[in-house]
């Protein structure tokens, strides 16, 4: 069990971001500021594209490098532009918009964003149990929204997650990905085609398996070459662990 000052310990949440960064912009979409259907990003490209990986720019290229809606690529630069994009329609810094929006509301003290939305929260494991929470019972937007955040865009897409492989397709949601039936995975065997969230390359990873209602968040500061390998093997056994503490009717 980890103490009191290790979930209060500040980690880099590298990609989980991500996961944050598309709750601010649906909290945007609710107060009218923009809509998923908005022109944003190469010609033909949406709000929904950029957050879905779907948008065709690279991982971290300024163009796109193939058709909008033609492959699931991950994308750093997708999701930066669905950030920008609500900077500049809000008027506000995303940082502040994000604060604003989400840290503050939700009590999480010890969680900014520092650098790309992308990539760039720092948190903590106990600012990010607040997150979690409203990512299973929202607050902050209404069901109906955030159940769009976890129903898979653009179905028929493949492509590759980072670390982990190619999937045909390679379901993901708005900004978080979907599990779904992938194999290998980075969650559990046991873990529910439903169970969506994110894992981040300083070794954060983060689950939420509806099914059972139940969640895992989980902070490191190793560099991706330092822990992909081995976590990617570990994770599987831990989230099973977990499902069988608390289901184990399983």
């Amino acid at each position: 069990m980890a103490s009191h000052g290790e979930i209060n310990r500040v980690f880099r949440l590298a990609s989980i971001s991500k996961v944050i960064t598309a709750w601010a912009c649906l909290i945007a979409v609710e107060e009218g500021s923009v809509s998923l259907e908005d022109a944003v990003g190469p010609q033909g490209s949406t709000l929904r594209h950029c957050l879905a990986h779907a948008a065709g720019y690279g991982f971290d290229t300024s163009n796109p490098i193939m058709g909008v809606g033609k492959r699931r690529i991950y994308s750093n630069t997708g999701i930066e532009t669905a950030a920008r994009h609500i900077a500049e329609r809000t008027g506000m810094t995303f940082a502040d918009y994000m604060n604003e929006g989400i840290f503050a509301p939700l009590k999480m003290h010890d969680t900014a964003l520092k650098a790309s939305p992308a990539f760039g929260v720092l948190s903590t494991v106990a600012d990010m149990a607040l997150f979690m929470k409203e990512l299973m019972q929202p607050d902050l937007i209404s069901v109906a929204t955030a159940r769009e955040a976890v129903t898979i865009q653009f179905p028929e897409l493949g492509g590759v997650i980072p670390g982990l492989g190619s999937f045909k397709p390679n379901p993901w949601g708005l900004g978080i990905e979907i599990r779904q039936h992938k194999t290998p995975h980075w969650t559990g065997i046991k873990n529910s085609p439903q169970t969506f969230g994110h894992f981040g390359g300083s070794g954060s990873m983060m689950w939420i398996d509806p099914r059972v209602d139940v969640a895992v968040i989980a902070c490191t500061d190793r560099n991706f070459d330092e822990w992909s390998g081995e976590a990617l093997s570990a994770w599987p056994s831990l989230s099973d662990a977990v499902l069988d503490y608390f289901d184990p009717a399983r």
